[in-house]
């Protein structure tokens, strides 16, 4: 097919840095605006020097005319927040728009109010918004005009947790997910929080009743079950840069062994170019890792069987940069384009890492 012109708005952080990293390497995109406010005029490597040599692509100011002149699809990759007004224009100006941030993942207008404190500008466009995980809306991403990139965290969450609610075989209000998270999940402006003195060597949970991700994970799960779904959700900041390690507890309502386990997971993700059952029985890699997918595109999911409290622990492992955003949104793209959604997402992760 003939390449498509591919524009991201705000291309400094992580989320954009790794969008290019991506697109320069595909073959059916051609990337032709980079914004930003601060470094416009400056060349893309001296933000992103992983760059250097592959491109002399400069960031532009943000022009809504000059982007829409240049673009057939955008990527989103600003701040919570600042997309809300931002993807009107750009739809109404006949881009399909791709957002990274988490301005059109909820359905419920009142949600952003109850879990980012602020009053969404265009509910309208909230049932239009398709959320972006193919897994469970591949065809409605290929006919979207506005997909919304799910959070990191739910990702991992929702991708362990999507066949048992589908199935029905466990507890529905009864749902534990502490998630692991590196530091490159807190983007690339630095906080108190995410200074490396303070967050090398330990273990910080934090947002521990109420973490803004619990909304994405119970609507998503809500879609494949027939009972209401709560869920008990803990993030912790661990001591990596990249990878998130969902940790989920779940309570079979029936006991269950683990070829009737293996049952429920195959069938859901026969095909699926990106999800990984990984349940080994030699080796030091036996379940996910994030390591493992550094790098990658991959969700690896695996379980255990605990049959003394007939309690069934899943994990489910990703990269946050790549299948919990850019690669994630990459393979959104390339469903919206019809070409194989594996396209320029083949990288195996790294090892050792």
């Amino acid at each position: 097919m003939e390449t498509v012109r591919v524009g991201i708005i705000g291309g400094t952080g992580y989320v954009g840095g790794e969008l290019l990293r991506l697109l320069l390497n595909h073959p059916s995109v051609e990337i032709t605006a980079v914004t930003s406010r601060m470094r416009a005029g400056d060349y893309v490597y001296r933000v992103h020097p992983n760059l250097r040599t592959r491109t002399r692509l400069k960031f532009v100011p943000m022009d809504l005319e000059q982007v829409t002149e240049a673009c057939d699809f955008v990527f989103a990759a600003t701040p919570h927040g600042a997309a809300v007004d931002l993807v009107p224009p750009l739809l109404e100006r006949g881009l399909r728009v791709i957002d990274m941030s988490a301005d059109y993942r909820l359905k419920n207008p009142a949600d952003y109010d109850r879990w980012y404190g602020w009053t969404h500008g265009h509910p309208e466009l909230l049932s239009e918004a398709v959320y972006g995980l193919p897994e469970l809306h591949r065809e409605e991403i290929r006919k979207a005009r506005l997909v919304a990139c799910p959070g990191c965290m739910s990702t991992a969450s929702i991708l362990g947790l999507a066949p048992l609610m589908k199935t029905k075989v466990v507890e529905e209000k009864r749902i534990v997910v502490d998630a692991h998270m590196g530091s490159s999940g807190g983007g690339a402006t630095p906080t108190p929080a995410s200074h490396h003195p303070e967050r090398f060597g330990g273990i910080r949970a934090y947002n521990v009743e109420g973490h803004r991700h619990l909304a994405e994970i119970e609507q998503e799960l809500n879609l494949l079950s027939d009972e209401a779904v709560a869920v008990s959700f803990t993030a912790h900041a661990v001591n990596m840069v990249r990878g998130i390690l969902a940790t989920i507890h779940v309570f079979p309502k029936t006991q269950l062994t683990v070829p009737e386990v293996w049952r429920l997971y195959r069938p859901f993700y026969k095909g699926e170019p990106f999800v990984r059952l990984v349940r080994d029985v030699r080796g030091l890699y036996r379940l996910p890792n994030p390591n493992i997918v550094i790098g990658s595109n991959y969700c690896d999911v695996g379980f255990e069987l605990d049959s003394h409290i007939n309690h069934l622990v899943v994990l489910s492992a990703i990269d946050n940069m790549m299948k919990g955003a850019s690669g994630q949104g990459v393979q959104c793209l390339n469903i919206m384009l019809g070409v194989d959604e594996r396209t320029g997402l083949t990288n195996l992760g790294f090892h050792p890492m």
